[in-house]
């Protein structure tokens, strides 16, 4: 079922959505593979389609993937500001924090997690390759969150399974030739408790457009 938002009300209310994921109600294979399938018309340099997705339903690799996760998310919580800046004010950050947390504390309870992927390896690349590397994939797992969205379904950007060992810790895990393939992320998805999500508070334009020069 489709909740027919305009493109401009699935722009501005597409959320990382965590604490609202409902753990218990079953996501449809066939749902996924819709949103997907409407991925894979994002654009991608050279027209090359370098993308991969993989869908983890299997409950002891979304446990093991969790962990991964967990482990990695204690650190970075450590770190000042959980590792980012002073760009959110205090309260915003607390409730992000917070958020995360949870996310971290039951990521295995997601009914699917995806991991999307780019053929070669992109760290230590130059600027110009590692743009057009990610440039190729994240347009298609951002029109896969928005497709989801449009659908009740919501899921979460995260990157923190990534740091230190835990990419290739996955990779091992779901037989990801690690050399030859790059990570983009993990996603849970689950329907949403509720559909009425609303645009977020932003920085005004003002500050940070540019006309002509910084």
């Amino acid at each position: 079922m489709q909740l027919n938002l305009s493109a401009d009300e699935v722009l501005k209310t597409t959320r990382s959505v965590r604490k609202r994921l409902d753990f218990d109600r079953p996501v449809e294979r066939s749902v996924v593979e819709e949103c997907l399938d409407i991925a894979l018309q994002a654009p991608t340099g050279g027209n090359q389609q370098g993308w991969h997705f993989i869908v983890v339903e299997d409950e002891a690799k979304k446990q093991a993937l969790a962990e991964i996760y967990r482990a990695n998310w204690a650190l970075y919580a450590s770190l000042p500001q959980g590792g980012g800046g002073k760009a959110l004010a205090d309260d915003q950050m607390t409730r992000v924090r917070d958020s995360a947390t949870f996310l971290s504390e039951n990521f295995e309870k997601a009914p699917m997690l995806m991991i999307p992927c780019i053929k070669g390896r992109l760290e230590n690349v130059d600027v110009a390759t590692g743009a057009g590397g990610w440039g190729s994939l994240l347009p298609a797992v951002w029109s896969f969150m928005l497709a989801l969205r449009n659908r009740g379904i919501g899921s979460a950007w995260t990157t923190i399974h990534l740091m230190l060992d835990g990419e290739k810790k996955a990779a091992e895990l779901l037989g990801i030739p690690y050399e030859k393939i790059t990570q983009g992320g993990m996603f849970p998805i689950a329907y949403t408790k509720g559909t009425d999500f609303q645009p977020a508070k932003r920085q005004p334009l003002e500050s940070v457009l540019h006309w002509d020069k910084w």
